[in-house]
């Protein structure tokens, strides 16, 4: 099929409806822009898993507090269509918030319990706009698959439950950590780092990979994980850390030893920038 962008909602429904009546396996990567190579590795394996690869670039208000980013969020849309064509791509699904969140709009979709810690507890709203956005996308794109990071676990967790409790029929597949080679997890926002914050952010990855060697020699205090990350991180001057968190990974529930499946996730401020990265420690 050719390449096509649509930024009308409607039209996407009904191009969607096409496709699922005519027994196309569609995928969609819904992102809010700004690409990088993890969103390219996201359209890759939507590439070879679909029959229609849809990707959505929205960057999404209602999931940004009031002091946030949204003004400065990085955009570049024609960039990002070059790249995604680069990969392969059939449609890009690029609408504006006025066409997303028409006057009027009042209903939110809610992820209570997954939502509640972590980036829920620092961000208020932030997985109710993610929740809400996202059951949109797959209305519109009537997606069989869809495919996002795990670099954001809390948000894959809470997504993948949206869509068990609401029955939404949409597979989920979670992409691993696509990393810069010194460790950095990519992220649109690092684009906002100074060079000498951008050396300090490596400490992110440092200090989750020094609580792995410790996991791994066999250490399992959750108290005593945490600082081993967070001695690193909070030895750079510009790193302020909003949250480092060992929890199940599971229910994203508080632990106190790793006797199961657990992620240690983090949220730091470099100088003005927010920062996530997490690792799976498994018994």
């Amino acid at each position: 099929m050719n390449f096509e962008i649509i930024r009308d909602p409607r039209l996407m429904r009904a191009r969607g409806e096409d496709l699922r009546r005519d027994g196309r396996r569609v995928a969609v990567v819904p992102t809010m822009g700004y690409l990088h190579d993890g969103h390219l590795s996201l359209l890759r394996a939507a590439r070879a898993s679909a029959d229609v690869v849809i990707l959505t670039i929205f960057v999404n208000p209602t999931q940004f507090g009031p002091n946030e980013d949204l003004a400065r969020y990085p955009r570049d849309e024609d960039g990002d269509l070059a790249k995604a064509r680069g990969c392969g791509i059939d449609l890009a699904f690029c609408p504006d918030a006025a066409a997303m969140y028409p006057p009027g709009a009042q209903t939110f979709v809610e992820v209570r319990e997954l939502a509640r810690p972590l980036c829920g507890e620092k961000r208020p709203g932030h997985f109710a706009g993610v929740a809400t956005v996202v059951t949109k996308l797959f209305n519109l794109t009537q997606a069989n698959v869809a495919f996002f990071g795990a670099k954001d676990f809390q948000q894959l967790a809470v997504i993948r439950r949206l869509v068990r409790d609401l029955d939404l029929g949409v597979e989920i597949v979670g992409v691993p950590i696509v990393r810069e080679p010194d460790g950095l997890a990519m992220s649109s926002r690092n684009a906002y780092l100074s060079a000498d914050e951008r050396r300090q952010a490596l400490a992110l990855s440092a200090g989750l990979a020094a609580a792995e060697a410790a996991f791994a020699a066999g250490e399992r205090d959750v108290a005593a994980l945490v600082a081993t990350a967070g001695a690193l991180i909070a030895a750079q001057p510009a790193a302020r850390i909003d949250y480092l968190e060992l929890r199940d990974a599971d229910e994203l529930a508080p632990l106190e030893r790793v006797d199961r499946p657990a992620v240690m996730a983090l949220a730091v401020f470099i100088g003005k920038t927010r920062l996530i990265d997490n690792r799976v420690l498994r018994p």
